[in-house]
C-alpha cells in the first residue's frame, strides 16, 4: 500500500539521512519525528549559505553583511506569519523553543510590570491546564502558581485518550487556559472550539502549545481563535534552537519583556529604559539568527509540498498502522484507536515487556528508531498506570513499509521474550 497524496519516494530523497545505512548494513527506519523531525537538503544548505556567505548580527550593523542577515531573518519571520495565518508579521516572536515561549506567556502573569489587568493572577485566581500536557507546559504554570499564590487545576483525561471537559474546571476565576493542540503521546487533536468557549465564558485567555500540530496540519490563527499559541523548528523539518510565539498583536503591547538587552531596547538611561514595540521587545541579544533562517526555509520547503497533503499522507499512514498494530499479540494502544480526531502518534505497551527494551531490541536488530519512556508527560503516563510507552511517530517522509518493519520488529521483540 502507498500513499495517494504525496510522491512519498521522492520526497525522501530530499532527507539525505534516509538513506543512511546504519552498522551492520541495517537501513534506517526513523518513526521519532514527534520527538525531532529530519532535514530536508534545502534547510541545510540554506543555513550552510548564510554561514558562509552572508552571516553578520542582525539589527544593528549598517555594512553589507549586516543588511543581508537582518533581511534573511526578518523574511523568515515573514515566512512564518504566512505560514499560519498570522494577521500581522509583527504577532510572530522568535524564541529558542516552544519552551522559552510558554514560559514568556506564563511569565506575563502576575507580573506587577503588567498593568493590564487580563495578566493580574494571586489568590483565588486559577490557571487550568491538562493532565495529557508536555512538561513544557506544565512546570511553567506549577512555577507561576507558587509565586503567585494562584490555583493550579486540570482536565483530565478519559479512558479513550480524549479530554474531559468537566463542568467546573473552567470557573470564573480561571484566567488562562494552557492546552496541547495535539498531544505528543497519545496522538489526540483536543477540540480547540470547545475549550476555547469555555474559557471565554469564563473571560480567560487561551494558550495553545501547538509543537505537534503545526508541522502536520494546516493552521490558521483566525480560525483556531487562541490568544497564543507557541510551536517549535525541529519538530517541523527545521533545526533546533527556534521556535516561535504567536500572540495576538494587543496582548504583546500589554506583555512585558521577558528578557533584558540589547535590541529590545527604544532608550536607554542610567535609571530607565523604554523598550522596542513587539515583537523585538521580546528578542533581546544575538538571537537564533541561522536557525530563523533555517526555519524558512523549512517552511518553504512544506509550502511547497502542501500541508493539507502532508495531513493526507499521514491520515492514510495513520490508517494503516492502526490496523497493522491491531495483529500484534499483548498490544495496548495508549490512545485513541480511530482516525477520528488524532494525529500520526502512536504510544503503546507490549504485555510483560518494558519499552525501554522494546526500543533496544528495535534498534539493535532491526534499526527502527523509536522513542521509549514518559516522553516529558510523566502525569499523562501516570494517569494510565504505566510507566512508559513506546511511541512511533510519523511524518511526511515515513512510508508504510517502514510500518510494517515495525510490525515485524515487534513480533520479533515477543519471541525474544516468550
Amino acid at each position: 500500500m502507498t500513499s495517494t497524496s504525496l510522491d512519498v519516494e521522492r520526497i525522501r530523497k530530499d532527507f539525505p539521512v534516509l538513506s543512511r545505512e546504519l552498522p551492520g548494513g541495517r537501513p534506517l527506519v526513523y518513526l521519532d519525528s514527534g520527538n525531532s523531525s529530519q532535514k530536508p537538503t534545502s534547510v541545510v544548505e540554506t543555513m550552510r549559505e548564510h554561514l558562509a556567505m552572508h552571516y553578520s548580527n542582525v539589527g544593528r550593523a549598517m555594512h553589507v553583511l549586516g543588511s543581508e542577515s537582518t533581511e534573511a531573518y526578518e523574511s523568515a519571520r515573514d515566512k512564518v506569519a504566512a505560514f499560519i495565518g498570522a494577521p500581522s508579521r509583527d504577532e510572530v516572536v522568535f524564541t529558542k523553543n516552544a519552551s522559552e515561549a510558554l514560559n514568556l506567556v506564563a511569565y506575563s502573569f502576575g507580573n506587577p510590570a503588567c498593568a493590564d489587568p487580563r495578566f493580574t493572577l494571586g489568590p483565588g485566581d486559577e490557571i487550568v491546564i491538562s493532565e495529557m500536557e508536555h512538561h513544557s507546559n506544565i512546570v511553567p504554570w506549577q512555577m507561576l502558581a507558587q509565586r503567585t499564590g494562584a490555583t493550579l487545576k486540570w482536565f483530565g483525561v478519559t479512558d479513550e485518550g480524549r479530554l474531559d471537559l468537566a463542568d467546573g474546571v473552567v470557573t470564573e476565576r480561571t484566567k488562562i487556559v494552557s492546552v496541547a493542540h495535539q498531544s505528543n503521546v497519545l496522538g489526540t487533536v483536543n477540540p480547540v472550539a470547545d475549550v476555547v468557549a469555555l474559557a471565554r465564558r469564563a473571560g480567560a485567555l487561551v494558550l495553545l502549545d501547538a509543537s505537534q500540530s503545526v508541522p502536520h496540519h494546516p493552521v490558521d490563527m483566525a480560525a483556531l481563535d487562541a490568544d497564543f499559541v507557541a510551536f517549535t523548528g525541529h519538530k517541523m523539518v527545521g533545526p533546533s534552537g527556534i521556535g516561535v510565539l504567536w500572540a495576538r498583536g494587543e496582548l504583546l503591547e500589554a506583555m512585558p519583556p521577558f528578557l533584558g538587552g540589547g535590541e529590545m531596547i527604544e532608550a536607554v538611561w542610567m535609571d530607565r529604559s523604554t523598550y522596542a514595540p513587539a515583537p523585538h521587545k521580546f528578542e533581546a541579544g544575538t538571537p537564533p539568527i541561522v536557525e530563523a533562517i533555517g526555519l524558512g526555509a523549512a517552511v518553504d520547503y512544506l509550502t511547497g509540498i502542501g500541508m493539507a497533503a502532508v495531513e493526507a499522507h499521514e491520515r492514510e499512514l495513520t490508517a494503516y498502522a492502526l490496523d497493522a498494530l491491531r495483529e500484534v499479540p499483548g498490544l495496548r494502544l495508549i490512545g485513541p484507536d480511530s482516525l477520528d480526531l488524532r494525529g500520526g502518534t502512536l504510544a503503546f505497551t507490549l504485555e510483560g515487556i518494558h519499552p525501554h527494551d522494546v526500543g533496544q531490541i528495535l534498534d539493535d536488530r532491526f534499526g527502527i528508531a523509536v522513542r521509549v519512556g514518559h516522553h516529558c508527560a510523566r502525569p499523562l503516563h501516570l494517569r494510565f498506570g504505566i510507566p512508559a510507552t513506546t511511541r512511533a511517530s510519523f511524518y511526511l517522509y515515513n512510508t508504510t513499509g517502514e510500518v510494517d518493519a515495525l510490525v515485524r520488529g515487534l513480533h520479533h521483540v515477543q519471541k525474544v521474550f516468550a
